[in-house]
């Protein structure tokens, strides 16, 4: 760590270089990513998302059931299995963490399981986790890190914990003008607000945490969305973020959990290519226009009058609220979990591919993870073999 110019990232008592890989589902990081992540010293994640479609033998026992039961305790088996994988790629180095959205169903049973496993961490975003604190009490070593969007969620957070005796490890602070997947912006108009610019929510927390009586260094900040270059990282260090999250960056490494036709189409996206739009959630997400995000957004306007109440398609409810199954005309009108399983397995027809609204690090070059990471904390840029004949994206 003492190779790198930038302070370490101190999370529960462990130093970590200031690197975060974002959690990213269905399957994009899996074991492999979050512990080649940790391997290298830094915080890597593992989506809770649907881990059973990385698991031939659950698979053939769920993919045709319509058993809720069933299909979410393969996904808690497919967690534990990935957590305890990644631990051991970790070799005791960095941190594993789980993302764990608050808006699926079974956000709780999933903390439990990742702190049951043995995650270092626990990352929430896509809702406020206000009862995380009551949630994890069991497991005071496990670190706790909300992913907010802006000073107001950081507030709501803090004020709530604090009454349980309880602080998060550290925060994620997401840009939604920038991010890839579920955006932390209450509709689409939201997304490009300034004052979810770095700069000013920064200041703004660090002006919380004066009136809360928080030591300006107390909870590390990190700062996630649009990053990709070692400037953007040294601007935000001197900010005063601890640390950087990315999420796309790492999802086309060398070491991703996703198929090579999914890491091709992140990497070959135009800036035209991307687009933004109400997810099924309820929440604005940014995605690479593929044939099937193209013909659908072609006919939302049908889908959203038509919208109505129906069965789930997949039979086992992944999302409290679900603009498809709950017939809500103003969110997304299909089915999140087929779409972006259809990404993991590189169906580039029919999937989903959530990407960041940036250029990459190294173009369309896929490259490991130990020189990505090198390279935000360097500026130092790998040398591209002749035949990748690829050159570095321009910043």
């Amino acid at each position: 760590m003492s190779n790198f110019p930038f302070p370490a990232l101190k999370i529960k008592g462990k130093s970590l270089l200031p690197v975060v890989q974002g959690g990213m589902g269905v399957g994009i990081s899996a074991h492999r990513l979050a512990g080649t992540v940790a391997l290298q010293g830094a915080l890597g994640t593992i989506s809770s998302v649907d881990l059973r479609r990385h698991h031939a033998d659950l698979m053939a026992q769920t993919d045709r059931s319509r058993d809720k039961e069933k299909i979410n305790h393969a996904n808690l088996i497919a967690l534990d299995r990935e957590i305890k994988a990644a631990k051991a790629m970790a070799d005791g180095k960095g941190m594993i963490a789980v993302n764990i959205m608050r808006a699926v169903a079974e956000y709780p049973a999933y903390v439990r399981q990742a702190c049951e496993s043995g995650a270092d961490a626990i990352v929430v975003g896509a809702g406020l986790p206000m009862d995380l604190p009551e949630l994890t009490a069991e497991f005071p070593d496990v670190a706790l890190i909300p992913i907010l969007s802006d000073a107001r969620g950081i507030a709501l957070i803090l004020k709530k914990w604090m009454r349980r005796n309880r602080l998060p490890d550290a925060i994620v602070i997401e840009n939604p003008q920038f991010a890839a997947g579920h955006l932390g912006a209450a509709n689409l108009d939201e997304v490009s607000n300034p004052r979810f610019a770095f700069e000013q929510v920064l200041n703004e927390v660090f002006s919380l945490f004066e009136s809360l009586g928080l030591e300006r260094d107390r909870i590390p900040l990190i700062a996630a969305g649009g990053v990709h270059t070692h400037e953007q990282v040294k601007a935000l260090m001197e900010m005063g973020a601890s640390g950087v999250q990315l999420g796309t960056p790492f999802a086309v490494s060398a070491e991703g959990d996703a198929h090579p036709e999914f890491k091709k189409v992140l990497t070959h996206a135009k800036k035209e290519d991307i687009v933004t739009f109400m997810s099924v959630a309820g929440l604005p997400a940014r995605a690479v226009r593929t044939p099937w995000l193209s013909t659908y957004l072609e006919k939302l306007e049908k889908l959203q009058r038509n919208a109505k109440p129906k069965r789930c398609t997949v039979g086992f409810d992944c999302l409290t609220q679900c603009g498809l199954r709950d017939g809500i005309a103003k969110a997304g009108q299909f089915c999140i979990d087929t779409q972006l399983a259809f990404a993991l397995k590189g169906d580039v027809k029919r999937g989903l591919f959530f990407r960041g609204s940036e250029p990459l690090p190294f173009g369309s070059a896929i490259r490991p993870v130990a020189d990505l990471i090198d390279y935000l904390l360097t500026g130092i840029r790998p040398q591209f073999s002749a035949d990748e004949g690829l050159v570095p994206a321009s910043t």
